[in-house]
Order: structure tokens, then C-alpha cells, then sequence
């Protein structure tokens, strides 16, 4: 990473790491150092293809950041939340219902979790280019760094592992790429999340669940690994399985749209975030993500020329791959709805709300 003149922030200290016996998912760690060379390209093709099928979800080491930069950044993070008054953050609140975006404020109650209780959760959220908006003040001289750390996620993590998922598809290693650039117009942002400790009685209402079981919108979700465990996937035997911290790692997994232009092949995992184990409890959860979007312009239908898909067969979620929305309707109808509107319970466990015509669920 270049130097920079970088500015004096408070120091955030995350929490120790949980001494809990949790029931960890097994994922595959992935070196992205390894693409370099044709040999260590097919492995991992072969072994992201593998997590792909059998988790939805796998880590990345090898990614070009340090310990030590990667601490900074998670300072970076929390300067939106205690840098920032409530004052100043309602002024740069976004207006997530009424246009479909995320970009700026989602603060705390924004959305129902169950049982009349709202979440606990504040985030930021800054497009990959870091000027589409205004900032809050305490932002703006911190600007600098997040775009260069944007940048490098999206050229030295998301476009390697599209190009792994393009090849894992037997298509053009650019092909993903290609429709998830830098330079066009998409969603494709940082998100810095803050949750706060609830009350007993809301966790009682809510059986501990702070975010309930859910896919992603977008193609590819980035997850810096922080120690505070709370994250949770749906294995394929219907058990929940706890994501466990790995320093300076990356937790990836796929969304909606890449399940939809992947025919069902690379699916979009069931995940939610729960209580943290006792010794965790009385701190906060602050999280660095960078949620991926396909090119705004981009028809989310599968991608038929694939000849694994031809042999393997599509699995379409529209009737009519005409019907298939574009990433920036998909992106609108989904982002405006979570959390807001009224869902309807399928069975026990699962409500479900229909966007676009894609029945999409949600697990209490």
C-alpha cells in the first residue's frame, strides 16, 4: 500500500477472542497468492468450486493486506459511529426506503427484527467511490484510505475469486469481471457496522436472534474477520453452524444475483447473526464489509454459454430468463424491503416476502 499522510484517530480494541466450545462450519481457506501461477489457478478453482457446493461460504488469506493495516481500517471503521454525533448523523441518514440505496446512515431501530423489537445495529456506507455523496466531517480526511482500501479489495480479492467463478463455470476467466467493474455504475460499496449489546428482554423475545436468517442481494459479500462470533450458516443438514475468527482473514460467500447468473450453481447461503457467546456479551461488534454488486445495467439471467451449466443443468428463479431484473431493480427491491415490510410466515421457522416475483425467505 502506498504511504499516506494518514490522520490521529482513537485506537478502537476489539474483543478477545470467545473461549466458548462452538459448533464451527469447516470451511475451506483459500490463498489467493496462490493464482498466480496456472498450477496454483486450477487448484483453486477446483477447491473454491468444492466450498462453493458443499458451504456457500469459505475464507481468504493471501490478500495483500497486513495485520497492521488491517487494524487501522477497523479504527477507521468506528470513527462513524464515536467520532460522529447523533446530531450530525441524522443529517446523513440514507434514504434507503424511498430510492433503494444504502449509501450513508442505517441507524439503530431502523428495521423489525421480531416480536416488536428493533435492531441494535448502526452502519455506514460508503460507495466504492468515495465521492458519489458528502460525509460527515469527521469522515471526510479519512476518505483517502478507504478509497485505496476499496480499491485493492475490489482488484486484489473480488476479481481474483470472479475469475476463479468464471473458470469454475468453464466460461472466460473476464467474464464475471467484466460485469462487475470498477469504473461503471453500480451500488458496489464499504460498509462499516457497529452492534451494540441488547437488553435481556429483547433477546428473549427475539431467542436471541439480532439479524434473522437471510441471502445477500449482490453478487459477492467481503467480510473482514473480527473476533466478536455472532455469525451463523445454515449448513446443508438444517443445523446452524458458528463462523469461527480468523486473523486477518476473509469470510466471502455469494449472494442473490450471483445464484441467479450462475443458474443455481454457485448459491446464495442462509446466514444470520445472533447473540455472542457469554464471554463476549458487553461488547461491541464492529465489522468491515464490501458487498459486491453487478454492474448496475447487468440482466441477472443466467449465464447459458457455460458448458458446465449445459451439462449440469440450470436452475432458473424466473420463469423466462427475459424476466430476469436488472442488478439495479433487483438491488432497489430488495434494499427497500428489508426490514420494512410485513412477511408472511411459510411455516414455523421461515417468512417469506416476494420481490420481482422471487418468492425470497427469511429464517426466525
Amino acid at each position: 500500500m502506498p504511504s499516506l499522510t494518514v490522520p490521529q484517530i482513537p485506537h478502537y480494541e476489539p474483543a478477545p477472542v470467545t473461549n466458548e466450545a462452538l459448533d464451527y462450519a469447516d470451511l475451506a481457506i483459500i490463498d489467493l497468492s496462490k493464482s498466480t501461477s496456472p498450477e496454483g489457478k486450477s487448484q483453486l478453482v477446483s477447491q473454491l468450486r468444492e466450498a462453493m457446493l458443499s458451504k456457500g461460504f469459505f475464507y481468504v488469506v493471501g490478500h495483500g493486506y497486513s495485520k497492521a493495516q488491517m487494524e487501522r481500517m477497523f479504527d477507521i471503521a468506528d470513527v462513524p459511529f464515536s467520532q460522529v454525533s447523533d446530531e450530525e448523523k441524522e443529517k446523513y441518514v440514507a434514504p434507503t426506503k424511498q430510492t433503494g440505496s444504502y449509501q450513508g446512515y442505517k441507524l439503530r431501530q431502523y428495521w423489525h427484527i421480531d416480536g416488536g423489537v428493533r435492531d441494535q445495529i448502526e452502519n455506514y456506507n460508503i460507495n466504492h467511490d468515495v465521492n458519489k455523496r458528502a460525509h460527515p466531517e469527521a469522515i471526510r480526511p479519512l476518505l483517502p484510505e478507504i478509497s485505496q482500501f476499496a480499491h485493492h479489495t475490489h482488484m486484489n480479492v473480488l476479481s481474483p475469486i470472479l475469475r476463479l467463478m468464471a473458470l469454475g463455470l468453464e466460461l472466460p476467466e473476464d467474464t464475471l469481471v467484466n460485469m462487475h467493474e470498477w469504473d461503471a455504475e453500480s451500488e458496489t460499496y464499504v460498509r462499516f457496522m457497529k452492534y451494540y449489546p441488547r437488553s435481556e428482554e429483547d433477546e428473549q423475545k427475539t431467542k436471541n436472534v439480532w439479524l434473522k436468517g437471510h441471502t445477500d442481494f449482490g453478487s459477492i459479500s467481503i467480510l473482514y474477520s473480527q473476533p466478536v462470533a455472532a455469525l451463523q450458516i445454515l449448513a446443508q443438514d438444517g443445523t446452524w453452524k458458528w463462523i469461527k475468527h480468523i486473523d486477518n482473514a476473509i469470510v466471502i460467500n455469494a449472494g442473490d444475483a450471483m445464484e441467479f447468473l450462475s443458474g443455481g450453481f454457485y448459491r446464495a447461503t442462509i446466514h444470520r447473526v445472533i447473540q455472542p457467546p457469554p464471554d463476549q456479551r458487553h461488547y461491541t461488534r464492529l465489522g468491515i464489509f464490501y458487498f459486491c454488486l453487478a454492474n448496475d445495467d447487468v440482466k441477472l439471467a443466467p449465464l447459458v454459454a457455460s458448458p458446465l451449466l449445459q451439462r449440469v443443468g440450470i436452475k432458473r428463479r424466473f420463469e423466462k430468463d427475459e424476466d430476469a431484473p436488472l442488478m439495479v431493480q433487483w438491488r432497489k427491491a430488495r434494499t427497500s424491503a428489508y426490514g420494512q415490510t410485513a412477511l408472511s410466515k411459510s411455516s414455523e421457522k421461515i417468512e417469506e416476502e416476494v420481490i420481482n416475483g422471487v418468492v425470497v425467505k427469511h429464517y426466525n
